[in-house]
C-alpha cells in the first residue's frame, strides 16, 4: 500500500510543536495519526521516543511514569493516550522544565472532552491538532469518485478494489463497536450502538430527533442524546450547528446529523460499488455531506464557524460559514444543471451573504446571479483557497 505524504498537516503539527511543549493530534481510529507521526518524526533533527500505550507491555513500561519519561530528551510520542489519561500529571510537571528538552507528541481517538482531564491539567500548555481521512487535496480531483465512495480513511481510500475497502470499512465498524468503545469503559452494548449508528446513517443530513429515534430504539431521548454524543467524541459522527439569528423567521433550532466519513455512512447503509450509490435514496444527503466536510477542509475553518440555515417556511441554506467577517454561503446540488432558487434568494438576503455558491455535479463553473455562483465539483480546490 502506497503512503500519502500529509504535507499540509504535517507542517502545521511541526509549527505547534515549535510553540508548545505538549502537542495533541486527535482524530477516529485507524485515520492516520501514528503514519502522521512518524512523518512529523522524520522531518525533525534530534532523538524520537515512540510508546504504543494500547500495548499492554508497552503501557506497563509506564508504572512509574516518572522514571520513564524523565530522561527522554528530543521528541516524545506517545500514541493511544486515551488508555492513559493519568500520564497527563506526569507531562504536566516535565513539560514546566527549562528549557524543554522534550517535546511531546500524544495521538488520541477520543476527543478533549473524554480526555477531559489532559486539557484541564495541560491547560496553557497543549495545543490540538485534529485529523480526519484524506481529503480532495491530498488525493486530487481525479480521485473525487474513490474518495466519496470509500470515504477517506487510509486503508479504505488505498484498498486495491472496492470489494476489498468495503470490507474493510465493515470490519472497522465491528472492531470499533465490540472492542475499541469498551476499552474507553463504554458499556453501551455493541448491538445497540450497531443499531443507533445505522439509524444515523439514515438521519444523515436531517435534523437531530432525539425523540424519534429513541422510540425507535425502546429508550429515552436523552439516551440517543448520550450515544450521539459518544459519537462524536470519537470522531465517527458530526453535527451541524442552525444558525439562529433573529431575522424575523421562524427557524430551525435542531442542529443536522452526519457521519463523519463518507466510506463509513456507505459501510452502513450496504453501498459498495458507485452504481449502489447512484441508485441509493440516500444519494443527494450523501453527496451533500461529502461536499461540506470538503469545503470545511479546504477553507480551513473550525466547525464552531459553521452552521445550516432552514426556516418553517422551507428556506434553507446546506452550509453557512462565517471566515474573515465573512458570511459565505453554500449549496450542494448533485445535479448538472443548477438553478437560482427562491430558496437560495431568501438565504441570500435574510443573511446577508457576501455570497453564494452552488456546487454541483456538472462540468462547467459559471456565474448564475450577483454574488452567486454554479460551482464544478471538480473546481472546488482552483476556486477555494484556503484562508480565502
Amino acid at each position: 500500500m502506497k503512503q500519502v505524504l500529509r504535507e499540509r498537516h504535517r507542517r502545521r503539527v511541526q509549527a505547534l510543536l515549535r510553540e508548545h511543549p505538549v502537542v495533541a493530534i486527535l482524530g477516529a481510529r485507524q485515520v492516520g495519526k501514528t503514519t502522521l507521526a512518524h512523518q512529523v518524526a522524520a522531518s525533525r533533527r534530534g532523538p524520537t521516543h515512540l510508546i504504543d500505550l494500547g500495548d499492554p507491555r508497552e503501557s506497563a513500561r509506564l508504572a512509574e511514569p516518572m522514571l520513564v519519561l524523565e530522561p527522554l530528551r528530543g521528541l516524545v510520542i506517545l500514541d493511544e493516550i486515551q488508555f492513559r489519561p493519568d500520564l497527563f500529571s506526569t507531562i504536566r510537571v516535565l513539560a514546566d522544565r527549562r528549557p524543554h528538552p522534550t517535546r511531546f507528541l500524544v495521538l488520541g481517538s477520543a476527543s478533549p472532552e473524554l480526555l477531559r482531564q489532559g486539557s484541564e491539567t495541560l491547560a496553557g500548555r497543549i495545543a490540538f491538532h485534529d485529523l480526519g481521512g484524506f481529503d480532495l487535496e491530498e488525493v486530487g480531483v481525479k480521485a473525487m469518485p474513490a474518495l466519496w465512495l470509500r470515504g477517506g480513511f487510509p486503508r479504505s481510500f488505498l484498498a486495491r478494489s472496492h470489494r476489498v475497502s468495503f470490507e474493510w470499512r465493515e470490519a472497522f465498524i465491528r472492531t470499533f463497536l465490540e472492542r475499541d468503545l469498551p476499552r474507553l469503559g463504554v458499556t453501551i452494548p455493541a448491538e445497540t450502538l450497531d443499531r443507533f449508528w445505522t439509524m444515523l446513517a439514515h438521519y444523515h443530513g436531517q435534523t437531530w430527533n432525539g425523540s424519534e429515534l429513541g422510540n425507535s430504539l425502546g429508550v429515552s431521548h436523552t439516551t440517543v442524546q448520550r450515544y450521539l454524543g459518544l459519537l462524536r467524541s470519537t470522531y465517527v459522527a458530526h453535527v451541524l450547528r442552525p444558525w439562529a439569528e433573529n431575522v424575523g423567521k421562524r427557524v430551525v433550532k435542531s442542529p443536522k446529523v452526519y457521519v463523519a466519513d463518507s466510506g463509513l455512512l456507505h459501510a452502513l447503509l450496504s453501498i459498495e460499488t458507485m452504481r449502489d450509490l447512484e441508485r441509493h435514496p440516500k444519494l443527494g444527503a450523501s453527496w451533500e455531506g461529502f461536499l461540506i466536510e470538503q469545503v470545511i477542509r479546504r477553507l480551513g475553518v473550525a466547525r464552531s464557524q459553521c452552521y445550516f440555515w432552514a426556516t418553517h417556511g422551507g428556506a434553507e441554506l446546506d452550509l453557512l460559514v462565517m471566515h474573515r467577517g465573512r458570511r459565505l454561503g453554500f449549496e450542494m446540488k448533485r445535479t448538472a444543471t443548477p438553478r437560482l432558487t427562491s430558496s437560495m434568494r431568501s438565504a441570500l438576503e435574510t443573511l446577508g451573504l457576501h455570497s453564494l455558491t452552488v456546487i454541483h455535479a456538472g462540468k462547467d463553473s459559471f456565474p448564475l446571479a450577483k454574488r452567486v455562483r454554479a460551482l464544478a465539483a471538480n473546481d472546488l480546490l482552483d476556486a477555494l483557497k484556503p484562508g480565502r
